[in-house]
């Protein structure tokens, strides 16, 4: 299982990569490994965080659908269908995703 890997990308541009370690329930738990493109999506990351860490639910709703709106895909490294429509959360070297 733990070699399911995929790639955060946002365009052609690759901003981190995400390495299966578990699933529960809904989410997929993965290990985050930033990218060049990590700079430009981070902000939008942390503000989701912290509006959801703070319970301030139409400002975590908002900060999500910001990072929808950047159009970022899950690529997987050994081929399969691309995930489009879906939640990220990251924090340091981890990263869980719902789709």
């Amino acid at each position: 299982m733990a070699d399911q890997v995929w790639r955060l990308r946002r365009g052609h541009e690759v901003v981190g990569v995400l390495t299966l370690e578990a699933v529960d329930m809904f989410w997929t738990d993965c290990r985050f490994e930033p990218s060049a493109g990590w700079s430009a999506l981070k902000p939008f990351i942390d503000a989701s965080r912290a509006a959801w860490e703070r319970k301030d639910q139409e400002a975590a709703i908002e900060a999500d659908e910001a990072i929808y709106a950047l159009g970022l895909e899950l690529v997987p490294e050994r081929g399969g269908e691309i995930i489009r429509d879906f939640l990220l959360r990251i924090s340091g070297d981890t990263a869980r995703f719902r789709y």
